[in-house]
């Protein structure tokens, strides 16, 4: 396990070290990039403390869940701007993970 930071706080973990396409872990860029259940739970057993979640796929979400969807749209558009050749491109995973969120 290696330390990195995190908001200024030195936390213990392997972030997305060991992670993949092939364990399952991930979702191809065809069936909408993201995270799986099984790597979110992955996720959460190497890095204590994480509050890691699967992607807000419904239609019209409401509450807490709304909320995070309408941030994780917010962060992904400012990714777009940041990274213009993924932007363009309308197989790259960030592009595919905000179809699947509904951005």
């Amino acid at each position: 396990m290696r330390e990195y930071y995190k908001r200024g706080r030195k936390v213990k973990g392997k972030g997305m070290e060991g992670m993949s396409i092939k364990s399952g872990d991930k979702r191809p860029t065809k069936s909408g990039a993201g995270m799986t259940a099984k790597g979110v739970a992955k996720y959460r057993r190497n890095n204590p403390g994480s509050k890691l979640k699967t992607a807000v796929t419904e239609k019209k979400p409401t509450g807490k869940r709304a909320a995070r969807r309408k941030s994780y749209c917010a962060r992904s558009a400012g990714q777009m701007k940041k990274f213009p050749k993924a932007a363009k491109d309308p197989n790259s995973r960030l592009r595919q993970a905000r179809r699947r969120w509904r951005c």
